[in-house]
């Protein structure tokens, strides 16, 4: 037994220098450095994980870097670091996590983040996760030269359809609100077919078509249109139809409709 007890103190000992090591490094203000290293070379990792990390949330989040002054953004970094704790040690996950540290432990802090901060964050992660998702648009499942109003629509799966208070898609250096806008900002963020990321600002009308046509039962473009028309409580249903047969023809160009589904086959059940 003591021969036992000696050979796991060390691995107890070094595991503690680890959690000390790690506790330093995310927190160097606060938590102290393992005694046995020296200041200079606990600088060097230090630095480095700050800047690798504060260097993958800059490419990720490029416009929302460039709104907020330097020391903030360090400040936000370091708090991001302190306070949350990945699930993920993928590199390519990090956006997801800090999303999910602004949506949860950052808006429970007071700060003087701008008001838009989570709502541009979570736009410029979608970007991201658009251009990396291993969604591909089955062309088996659509029609490209269907008749998108009497057939049934197909919407991409690379195409979301978001709503915002801020306009997202606008706010860069020179334009910051500090309030949300009279009005919610609708935006179908979406891959094409030739591997682009697009977007494209809508109204509540298209948002609410892109909702019909992506429920689980299917509908006709007509019958969708119709629903709206119903809705909206118009005296011309014919010329809601008329529009509707123009957005989707502009939808299906930008590829966020893939075309119409494929007539079911008689031996299907």
């Amino acid at each position: 037994m003591p021969e036992q007890a000696a050979t796991q103190a060390p691995a107890e000992d070094f595991s503690a220098v680890q959690r000390a090591f790690a506790a330093h490094i995310r927190d160097p203000e606060h938590r102290a450095r393992p005694a046995d290293v020296e200041d200079r070379r606990m600088a060097i990792y230090r630095d480095l994980v700050f800047n690798n990390i504060a260097g993958l949330l800059a490419s990720g989040f490029p416009v929302l870097r460039r709104t907020l002054p330097d020391d903030q953004w360090r400040a936000l970094i370091r708090d991001f670091m302190v306070h949350h704790r990945a699930a993920t040690p993928l590199f390519l996950e990090i956006s997801q996590e800090f999303l999910d540290y602004l949506g949860t432990t950052r808006a429970q802090q007071t700060t003087d983040d701008p008001p838009y901060l989570l709502e541009l964050a979570h736009y410029e992660w979608v970007e991201l996760a658009l251009s990396v998702s291993d969604d591909e648009p089955d062309p088996s499942h659509a029609n490209p030269n269907g008749d998108l109003l009497d057939d049934s629509p197909v919407v991409s799966p690379l195409a979301w359809s978001l709503s915002y208070r801020f306009p997202v898609h606008r706010i860069g250096p020179e334009l910051q609100p500090d309030a949300p806008g009279e009005q919610p900002t609708h935006l179908v963020v979406y891959r094409n077919r030739a591997e682009r990321i697009e977007f494209l600002e809508i109204n509540a009308v298209t948002q609410r078509l892109l909702a019909l046509l992506e429920d689980e039962t299917p509908r006709t473009g007509r019958e969708a249109m119709q629903v709206i028309a119903a809705e909206l409580g118009h005296p011309e249903p014919d010329k809601v139809i008329a529009a509707g047969a123009r957005m989707l023809t502009d939808l299906r160009r930008r590829d966020v409709i893939l075309g119409t589904r494929w007539p079911r086959s008689g031996n299907e059940d």
